[in-house]
């Protein structure tokens, strides 16, 4: 804050969008780049802030303040208030029709979006431990959704791929950039998982442009790049949007339906909206059962344990706790398990942790 003031020439409220819009556009004269819909305003919205950053340092420390804000104010200031004083655990409430993929969702507090993008916020996790002489076991599958659409749209490379344990950001990085591009690898490992999810989620060229800062028409020629080199998930794509038109619903590998009655709307945003829902949903959507089968086939491979409990669900991962000298053993019996939830095409992968708190388990 002392910071901005000091930048600004004068204390003001950072969290004021009227405020700042003053600061940066009329005191800075930075260039206003977006204007609010119904105010006509100049927009400090974070994509403005993010381009007016590359030039300037006052936008730079409003997006860093902002950052620590949401930290502060979302978890530590806000978690320890929900404590129970009984127990001396926060406790979340599950929700089993909450989220459209049928995945399990959190709620009061919500504890599957603890922050894990940002250095700072990965410390987070930290907070959350094991009771004295207990250790957390973090089961996480690898790449899930990935592998399962390597199965549903039977990509003979992906599948062998997975088959040999190879790196499947790696794998489409060679195929979008080829072996001799003279790039860092890991900057091209990195924009071919930001390829690899925009597929998988059905982005248009226009949003992966903005994730990986290139032009849309570059961002269309990576999304082109993937689909020749992975023909057959285009095939997948456009096979299960023809017959969802037809049945106006899409479902999972075991039949869990999902309705896309806007795949023939006139309007065009629904409709893609509807495409991209329709696309995600038997990935995803498969996904989801799949960690709802492990959870009930974990649960019965311990329940003989009684002093071994699971606790937490998150996305891909399961979270235990266990008496500190039997968690070699119980981790060997949790990926066993996990790893028993399905049987596809490619092998499902399970990473295991083991921690005094839920960032070591996680590392």
């Amino acid at each position: 804050s002392e910071q901005i003031y000091e930048i600004a020439g004068e204390a003001f409220n950072i969290n004021s969008p009227p405020q700042l819009s003053k600061i940066l556009f009329d005191k800075l004269q930075l260039p206003a780049l977006k204007r609010n819909v119904k105010t006509r305003t100049a927009s400090t919205a974070v994509d403005v802030l993010e381009e007016l950053a590359l030039a300037h340092e006052l936008p730079r420390l409003i997006l860093e303040w902002r950052a620590l804000q949401k930290l502060k104010g979302t978890y530590i200031d806000a978690l320890p208030q929900l404590v129970n004083p009984l127990t001396g655990r926060v406790h979340t409430c599950f929700n089993q029709a909450g989220a459209a993929t049928g995945r399990l969702s959190s709620s009061d507090p919500n504890l599957q979006n603890i922050p894990i993008r940002t250095e700072l916020g990965r410390e987070i996790p930290r907070a959350f431990m094991a009771d004295p002489g207990h250790v957390l076991i973090s089961a996480d599958y690898s790449q899930i959704e990935f592998r399962v659409l390597a199965h549903l749209a039977e990509e003979d490379v992906l599948i062998e791929a997975f088959q040999a344990g190879a790196d499947f950001h790696e794998q489409t990085a060679l195929r979008l950039f080829g072996a001799n591009s003279g790039r860092d690898k890991h900057q091209l490992r990195a924009t071919a998982k930001m390829v690899n999810y925009a597929v998988l989620y059905g982005k248009t060229a226009f949003t992966l442009a903005k994730d990986i800062n290139v032009s849309t028409q570059a961002a269309q020629e990576f999304i082109d790049s993937y689909f020749a080199g992975f023909p057959k998930v285009r095939g997948f794509i456009d096979r299960t949007l023809a017959e969802a038109r037809l049945s106006g619903f899409v479902q999972t590998l075991y039949g869990r339906r999902r309705l896309v009655p806007e795949l023939n709307s006139r309007n065009g945003q629904m409709r893609a909206a509807a495409e991209r829902a329709a696309t995600n949903h038997p990935i995803q959507g498969t996904a989801a059962d799949i960690m709802k089968r492990a959870m009930i086939i974990v649960d019965q491979a311990i329940a003989p344990m009684k002093d071994v409990r699971m606790i937490l669900t998150v996305h891909d991962e399961l979270l235990f706790e266990v008496p500190r000298e039997r968690a070699e053993a119980v981790s060997a019996v949790v990926q066993d398990a996990m790893q028993q939830a399905a049987t596809l095409k490619v092998p499902l992968t399970v990473d295991v942790g083991i921690g005094e708190n839920w960032k070591e388990a996680k590392d």
